[in-house]
């Protein structure tokens, strides 16, 4: 697997113009259901943050087409789950990711929408969480806003550490991409805060309905 993650990093180096749709290509199959388990997509994204630190790929493409891909991925995961229903998480590979299965569903179960916020940055159900909701029956437009926050903030997250790496503490003060760092970190914040809201309002909630069973 290192092999091949060397040869795509060194494409993306020698092809800078197949730089998006490598990006779309990898954060697609990460996010996808069971395919995203065999993709170890981060590492590529450290890659791509240091080129785009050093100067050598432009941040608004790779971001454009990284964040097409992440929200494609849960997407066609979600509908997969929404049109299979729960005879899915019968069938192989499921059948032999059963621990994992059930912490997606558990963790869905408990957190709703904010579970879809979140799977993405759990890398044991970051593929599964998308088609659980699909399964358990999560309406669209729900579902599509979370896809899309997470992903808002995912992507420039995976990107940001290869990206200070090469530009250097004293650089980033005069990057002409200072934009991207400081749209980061207000991703980064108001996700947060979000997260932390949502999942505060969801135990309250789960109290009240285990005291009246």
């Amino acid at each position: 697997m290192d092999a091949y993650l060397d040869k795509i990093g060194q494409f993306i180096q020698a092809n800078h113009d197949w730089a998006g749709p490598v990006t779309f290509l990898l954060t697609l199959g990460e996010s996808l259901i069971v395919l995203g388990l065999f993709i170890p997509a981060t590492a590529l994204m450290l890659l791509t943050g240091g080129l785009i630190g050093a100067g050598t790929l432009s941040p608004w493409t790779v971001l454009a087409w990284g964040l097409a891909g992440a929200v494609a991925g849960d997407a066609l995961s979600y509908w997969v789950g929404r049109w299979l229903g729960p005879g899915l998480l019968r069938r192989w590979p499921f059948t032999t990711q059963r621990s994992a299965v059930a912490r997606a569903r558990l963790f869905f179960y408990r957190y709703g929408f904010a579970s879809v916020l979140i799977g993405r940055f759990l890398g044991p159900i970051r593929s599964t969480i998308p088609a659980v909701a699909g399964i358990m029956g999560m309406s669209q437009a729900r579902f599509q806003l979370a896809n899309v926050l997470s992903a808002l903030v995912w992507l420039p997250l995976m990107l940001a550490p290869g990206f200070i790496t090469a530009r250097g503490v004293g650089a980033l003060q005069g990057s002409q991409h200072i934009g991207l760092i400081i749209g980061t970190a207000v991703s980064v914040l108001l996700g947060g805060g979000l997260l932390v809201a949502l999942v505060r309002k969801r135990r309250p909630e789960n109290a009240r309905a285990r005291r009246h069973r």
